[in-house]
């Protein structure tokens, strides 16, 4: 039976959380995503082609662009919104569509790591609510943090 990680039945609409343990200290977890080239390595989506601009290491109120494919290539000017080392660490992009983690320590070696999505304050919530089904968006989630554990337990 292959890994996966579990979805989160957040009972509201455009708001979509995986959540996975993780053999690593949450700080560990946390510095791997906080550093934007690390990004396409994890995507679960396939969409996250790497990184265009921005800091090596995000930062509260940092901005940094991602090269992204959806059919056609584009790119993304991301700004982070919430960033509290080791805990947590979002950020969104012009349409406010939000992606988060967060890190709760189990133990010294062992965190519970949650990602979501959050649309329901979307400045494009028309568009996204026109663009239905969503339901791989949990999907690529929880690929995302499968593919993120065997990063960071395998480095």
């Amino acid at each position: 039976m292959s890994l996966r990680a579990e979805i989160i039945d957040t009972g509201v609409e455009y708001l979509y959380k995986a959540k996975l343990v993780i053999n690593k200290s949450a700080i560990e977890i946390f510095e791997y995503v906080a550093h934007p080239e690390n990004h396409a390595k994890f995507d679960g989506s396939g969409m996250v082609k790497g990184t265009i601009t921005g800091p090596k290491k995000l930062f509260l109120g940092a901005k940094f662009g991602m090269k992204m494919k959806q059919g056609i290539p584009y790119a993304i000017k991301n700004q982070v919104i919430d960033f509290q080392e080791g805990k947590t660490i979002a950020w969104q992009h012009i349409l406010h569509n939000v992606w988060r983690y967060e890190f709760k320590e189990i133990d010294k070696n062992t965190t519970e790591v949650i990602e979501s999505w959050d649309a329901t304050h979307a400045r494009g919530l028309w568009w996204i609510k026109k663009r239905k089904p969503w339901n791989w968006v949990p999907k690529a989630m929880g690929k995302s943090l499968v593919n993120l554990k065997n990063l960071v337990e395998n480095a």
